[in-house]
C-alpha cells in the first residue's frame, strides 16, 4: 500500500466510495480519518457501532490487514445534503502473518455534504445487509 500526502474528497456522493477506498488503501489512518464526518459513526461489527477515538480505533484494525480493498457502489440515494450509499466491498489477500483474508460485505452507509461542499462519511456501516 502508498501513502500519498494529500487525498482529494469529492463533490460527487457517487463517487465517496471510490474515495474512502483510496484512503483506506494507502495505510494510513490519518489519510483514512478524513473521509468522516466529525462526529462519524462507524459499525465494526454487526450491531456495534462507534464514533470519535474508538472509530479510529476499529479503522486501524482493519488498515492492520495491510490489504487493499475493493468497492462498487450499487446505489446512490440523495436528498440535499445527504446521501445513502450502498456498497459492495472486498478485502481479499494473504495477511503479513500467513493467514488468508477473505472479507466481503454489502455497506449502508450515510454521507453529508459539507459546508465546503465535499461529501464524508456521517455512517459507516459495512456489514449493512447483516
Amino acid at each position: 500500500m502508498t501513502h500519498p500526502t494529500s487525498l482529494t474528497l469529492t463533490t460527487d456522493p457517487a463517487q465517496h466510495p471510490a474515495v474512502f477506498a483510496a484512503a483506506f488503501n494507502t495505510g494510513d489512518p490519518a489519510v483514512l480519518a478524513r473521509v468522516y464526518a466529525p462526529g462519524a459513526v462507524f459499525a465494526p461489527a454487526p450491531g456495534a457501532a462507534v464514533t470519535g477515538p474508538e472509530l479510529h480505533r476499529a479503522s486501524a484494525e482493519f488498515l492492520a490487514l495491510g490489504l487493499p480493498i475493493s468497492v462498487r457502489t450499487r446505489h446512490t440515494y440523495v436528498a440535499g445534503d445527504t446521501a445513502l450509499l450502498v456498497v459492495d466491498w472486498t478485502i481479499e489477500g494473504t495477511a503479513a502473518d500467513g493467514t488468508a483474508v477473505h472479507l466481503t460485505g454489502t455497506a449502508t452507509d450515510v454521507a453529508r455534504r459539507g459546508p465546503d461542499g465535499l461529501w464524508r462519511y456521517l455512517i459507516d456501516n459495512p456489514f449493512g445487509t447483516a
